[in-house]
């Protein structure tokens, strides 16, 4: 078995945390929200993760998984994305 890479074991200064107050914390790098950001923005109630994906079984041609994974994380995400744009220009083909 592989050891693990990740250790489970936080970094984190909580107790840092804890007594930091909030005039403490640094906000300058983040935009105020205006009433018409606030008014765009989607409500998800338990904030679940919006999940509209099927797991499945493909296969393909080992150098095409390759070259895809040789891209970097989110491979899976960029094949969904290339098999989107083909459905699309044939569906607006068809259409």
């Amino acid at each position: 078995m592989k050891k693990s890479r990740i250790s489970s074991k936080s970094q984190t200064n909580w107790a840092r945390l804890d007594a930091l107050k909030d005039a403490d914390i640094d906000l300058s790098d983040t935009p105020e929200i205006t009433p018409e950001m606030f008014a765009r923005a989607v409500v998800r109630r338990g904030l679940k993760p919006v999940s509209n994906k099927a797991q499945i079984t493909l296969r393909l041609d080992n150098d095409v998984l390759t070259w895809f994974k040789k891209q970097g994380s989110g491979y899976q995400t960029r094949i969904n994305s290339l098999l989107r744009a083909y459905m699309e220009a044939h569906r607006t083909r068809a259409s």
